[in-house]
């Protein structure tokens, strides 16, 4: 069969700039300039016969035949980029886009990222640390590790670590906090963004904080540490991502032992990309990287659960 079909690359370009509806966020998208776009898209129209974008001073917008072709479109392209990825035997050597919280990724991946890119050379791997909703596909992400519960809809999470908590502070404040109840009268630092905070800690520990008031709040564990190494008040530490900092003895447990609560750090994918060699590659390497700092459920792997494309 002979299939009559347009430029392949000016259908990318058409799928970019129809998701963004900008010549310009397109063109960053794909690392091109706007006007390759401008001109691919262009070449589409002319083999169509049709215009797909009208076209303002300062807006772009669909046609009614730009609308009907762009989900076609998106949905021809990424079947293409499964097949491709798919091919037996194909080696790792492609990209892998990783959506990882800011402060794991910036006090564990990003410490140990140099290992992988020894091991894997040939995988270019981009990391982002930004926390919107991840919408795998369109958003062009492979792999995603989120701290939770394993319980994010038709998608494949597996459990890497559980979280352990346990109260931090700077060495000097913490000879003042023997007690719950100096607990109590301490400044308490909490994370706005994190599901288990001091009210999960207090359960777990048998120490009831719901008369504690006031405190400083934040919405990345990475400044509620920091604002804890800086004597402002008592964090709640969170293994392994504390880890370095008792090592540097910049912060210290108080009222420990660490207590194992019921989020963990989970590596969510779309199940269609669980056989992608880069993927394979980034799950058995982060696996190996965290075995030591497993205590348990390391490869429990969430219920399956209605389809959906995101992840928090």
């Amino acid at each position: 069969m002979v299939y009559r079909l347009p430029p392949l690359s000016s259908m990318r370009l058409f799928e970019a700039a129809g998701r963004h509806l900008s010549f310009k966020a397109a063109a960053e998208d794909l690392n091109i300039t706007p006007s390759a776009i401008s001109h691919g898209v262009q070449t589409l129209e002319d083999w169509l016969g049709v215009e797909l974008f009208v076209r303002g001073n300062r807006s772009l917008a669909l046609t009614e035949a730009g609308a009907v072709y762009l989900p076609q479109v998106q949905a021809a392209l990424e079947l293409l980029s499964r097949a491709t990825e798919m091919v037996p035997g194909r080696k790792p050597t492609g990209r892998l886009a990783v959506s990882v919280p800011p402060t794991f990724g910036m006090r564990w991946l990003l410490p140990r990222l140099r290992r992988f890119n020894e091991r894997h050379p040939r995988i270019e791997v981009t990391v982002d640390t930004s926390q919107r909703r991840v919408e795998f596909s369109r958003d062009g992400v492979d792999v995603a590790i989120r701290m939770g519960r394993g319980d994010w809809a038709g998608l494949h999470a597996t459990c890497l670590v559980r979280e352990r908590l346990v109260p931090v502070c700077a060495p000097a404040l913490a000879a003042t906090i023997r007690s719950a109840d100096d607990l109590r009268r301490a400044t308490l630092l909490h994370v706005t963004r994190a599901g288990e905070d001091w009210a999960a800690w207090g359960g777990l520990a048998g120490i009831d904080l719901s008369a504690t008031t006031g405190g400083v709040r934040f919405d990345t564990i990475q400044m509620a540490l920091e604002a804890a190494v800086a004597g402002i008040g008592v964090a709640l530490g969170r293994l392994p991502l504390v880890e370095p900092d008792f090592a540097a003895n910049r912060l210290v447990p108080v009222l420990g032992p660490p207590l194992v609560c019921a989020t963990g750090y989970w590596l969510v994918m779309q199940r269609e990309t669980v056989m992608r060699p880069e993927v394979s590659a980034f799950r058995r390497w982060i696996d190996s990287e965290l075995k030591a700092a497993d205590e348990g459920g390391r490869t429990e792997t969430a219920p399956a659960r209605p389809r959906a494309a995101s992840a928090r």
